[in-house]
């Protein structure tokens, strides 16, 4: 045989650069579901699903067309615990030329494989994932001799790359490059949202449901209701779905929550995107033809468009130019441990316990749950950085290591000292009654800030404001909430300061 080509669980494409030049006669494939990826932090269930039955799938459509597919599906007694071990057991058994395999998504298998050829006797190709607009490479090409990194400096340039919402003569369509500004409206129940795209569970998907329920019944959330596509057929299909029902209303709603609605108008694409069942510029090409078409305005448009070319860019490359330190940045110092009801949405505060609990339900929450929710609580009692970007880790059917931690370690916890946002995404309650109707059903009151009935959003804001002063108040995107709290009483302030800090010290109580 001439090859031996890992195919990750989260490369489930037949274009993946691993497969590039490979001969079925000759060439064999390895898949794996292994203890160790399953099991290093508490993975919903429905992620596990999602992906067992996803890789599943593609192995056997790998097979139908001709491939001798080496897989391991998961038992807690497989001989084989790590990849490492699977593919080290197979490089002896089938004594390959080389180990063929694209560049993972995570730096500790990264550094694995590294090793690999070394321990294995053999060479080992890594080839870059093609599926991504800018390499590594690239990207850090990009970022050389640059004072500050700006996600929106890097989604023109990737805009102009491809072309996408781009005139003839090089121009924005539309003459703006973002329309950020219109897409900020609160949803009242008018336009109606559309039910979310639902595949039935297969035989495979329900076997996987029942070994997923068998073998990791403490893990978090449910399996039950599962209904992502696993396929590339039923990805495309969920594409065409939010194409035509949910992308017209996009733009103006996508920063909206809901009381009674767990997805609104989003695309809940990123699961289909992050682990290879859809292709990232093929999904932007589809949005950019509605708006040509006339089917969905550009602000919709530009803003998906900008969260995939843009964003998803972006943080790739900031998660490979900078591990494995990034990792371990705490730069606000934060020591308080994540509170327990995270795990199970025990808490009064209505905008966190319906953000927790649609995770727990479907293994998803749309950008502003996650930014300004979830992860503005943990911004502002000073959560520790490590504990809650394990815990977005954990809980997201799309979070990857190299997607889930700039956003939360850089973007939601500041933890990076400003290196991917310029300013902390802090703010009160008052950001959570603007974009959502939570606050009309929660005991807290919005309008108060020191009472025993004020939303803790409220206190614990300028507990941040204030303690953070040192570090912010030079910021010019931040002096005026520092001139705002100065203005206020002294006596009010310590008020707030006081109930700020009662709240932390009882924070599993909140």
């Amino acid at each position: 045989m001439a090859n031996l080509i890992l195919i990750l669980g989260d490369q489930l494409t037949p274009d993946i650069s691993a497969l590039n030049g490979a001969d079925p006669r000759h060439d064999r494939i390895a898949m794996a579901e292994v203890h160790d990826e399953a099991s290093y932090t508490n993975h919903h269930k429905k992620k596990l699903v999602f992906i067992f039955s996803a890789m599943r799938h593609f192995a056997r459509a790998l097979k139908d067309q001709g491939w001798q597919v080496h897989y391991q599906r998961y038992h807690p007694q497989n001989r084989h615990q790590s990849i490492e071990g699977f593919v080290g057991d197979l490089v002896s058994l089938t004594q390959p030329d080389r180990v063929v395999t694209t560049e993972c998504g995570e730096w500790r298998l990264h550094e694995q494989i590294l090793q690999w050829q070394e321990r294995f006797g053999v060479p080992v190709d890594i080839r870059s994932d093609t599926r991504f607009i800018a390499s590594k490479q690239e990207f850090a090409h990009w970022a050389a001799d640059r004072k500050s990194l700006r996600m929106e400096h890097f989604y023109r340039e990737m805009r102009r790359k491809t072309g996408l919402l781009i005139t003839p003569e090089g121009q924005p369509e539309g003459g703006q490059w973002n329309y950020d500004a219109d897409n900020r409206k609160k949803w009242t129940g008018q336009p109606p949202a559309p039910a979310p795209f639902r595949v039935e569970p297969d035989a495979t998907t329900k076997t996987v449901i029942s070994e997923v329920e068998e073998h990791f019944p403490e893990h978090f959330g449910t399996a039950e209701d599962f209904h992502f596509a696993v396929t590339a057929r039923d990805a495309a299909l969920a594409l065409e779905y939010f194409i035509d029902f949910a992308l017209p209303c996009f733009g103006h709603y996508q920063d909206s929550m809901s009381e009674h609605e767990d997805w609104l108008f989003h695309s809940v694409l990123s699961p289909y995107l992050n682990c290879g069942l859809l292709d990232p510029v093929q999904v932007c090409e589809a949005a950019a033809h509605a708006w040509y078409t006339g089917q969905a305005p550009i602000n919709a448009v530009e803003g998906f468009i900008r969260q995939i070319i843009g964003w998803r860019e972006f943080v790739r490359g900031i998660y490979w130019l900078n591990m494995p330190d990034y990792a371990r940045e705490n730069r606000l110092d934060n020591t308080r441990p994540l509170p327990w009801f995270y795990w199970t949405g025990d808490t009064r505060m209505r905008c966190m316990h319906k953000a927790i609990d649609a995770t727990r339900r479907n293994a998803y929450a749309h950008h502003i749950q996650r930014l300004m929710v979830t992860g503005n609580f943990a911004l502002l009692a000073g959560i520790k950085p490590e504990e809650i970007c394990d815990w977005y880790l954990a809980v997201y059917a799309d979070a990857y290591d190299w997607v889930e931690l700039p956003n939360v370690l850089g973007m939601v916890m500041h933890a990076d000292g400003g290196y991917l946002g310029s300013k902390p995404y802090a703010a009160s309650g008052k950001y959570i009654q603007r974009m959502s109707d939570h606050c009309t059903h929660c005991p807290y009151s919005v309008s108060q800030s020191f009472e025993d009935n004020a939303c803790p959003f409220n206190s614990l804001y300028w507990h941040f404001i204030d303690r953070h002063r040192d570090r912010f108040s030079g910021n010019p995107r931040m002096a005026m909430m520092y001139r705002n709290w100065d203005r206020q009483d002294p006596v009010k302030r310590a008020r707030i300061l006081a109930r700020a800090q009662t709240l932390m010290d009882n924070i599993e109580q909140i």
